[in-house]
């Protein structure tokens, strides 16, 4: 693809916006060819976009790992071990090599972030939007405008084989100045606004409910006037 840009995935109201989707599935084995929307895929395997799907799904082995968030209808997830009921706003990840059904509900759509990997992490993880946190580094100093951010997270999913990090992140309000962006990142807002800054001098503003995905690479600056809290998938 052309130069790394923030890409925004979906709105919470719902409301149109420019970012070019290709339908294309992830693989050959991909379960939901035709219903996945592709925004961005890089040479390192992290591809991120939408599904829109109302069907039902029986996979024996999930070919890849998948963090989704869900922004419309209502969708289940069911392994021999557990079962997910995700509605608007809930978050989860889909282990590369789980068998599992998926049962979407008629308009479903969630927005993803995937890496493909030979590895399997089998299994469902949950991401709870309250989880507790713990302290965790502000931004380098260098390119802080004004005071130090106060930030802290938890890891909910982990893989060491591709370093995939997903969970949730606080902090609060801070402004820095434009950088690449150092890792993939899929951002799904559950309290306050950010805004993204290019250095073309456009900008993304993102609101609770929504999602984005930057790319790494991609060069953008940061403003947030009040505490913010997001789900990340990062690698």
């Amino acid at each position: 693809m052309s130069q790394p840009t923030v890409l925004l995935l979906a709105r919470a109201d719902g409301s149109r916006f420019v970012t070019p989707f290709k339908t294309l599935p992830l693989s050959a084995a991909d379960p939901f060819m035709d219903q996945r929307r592709v925004a961005w895929t890089g040479i390192d395997g992290v591809s991120a976009g939408i599904v829109e799907t109302d069907e039902v799904f029986a996979i024996e082995d999930f070919p890849h790992t998948e963090v989704l968030v869900v922004h419309a209808g209502h969708v289940r997830l069911n392994t021999p071990e557990q079962t997910l009921e995700l509605g608007v706003g809930d978050s989860a990840v889909i282990g590369r090599g789980t068998t599992l059904r998926i049962e979407a509900h008629a308009g479903t759509q969630w927005a993803f972030c995937a890496m493909t990997t030979a590895v399997p992490t089998p299994g469902l993880t949950l991401l709870d939007p309250l989880a507790m946190l713990s302290p965790s580094a502000a931004p380098e100093p260098q390119i802080l405008i004004g005071p130090t951010p106060q930030c802290r997270s938890r890891n909910a999913f982990e893989d060491e084989a591709t370093d995939l990090r997903v969970g949730v992140w606080d902090s609060t309000p801070y402004e820095r100045h434009g950088r690449a962006h150092k890792l993939n990142e899929l951002m799904h807002l559950l309290e306050g606004s950010v805004t993204l800054l290019a250095p073309d001098g456009s900008s993304v503003t993102v609101n609770p409910g929504d999602s984005v995905f930057v790319p790494q690479g991609a060069p953008c600056a940061w403003k947030s006037t009040r505490y913010v809290r997001k789900v990340y998938a990062v690698r």
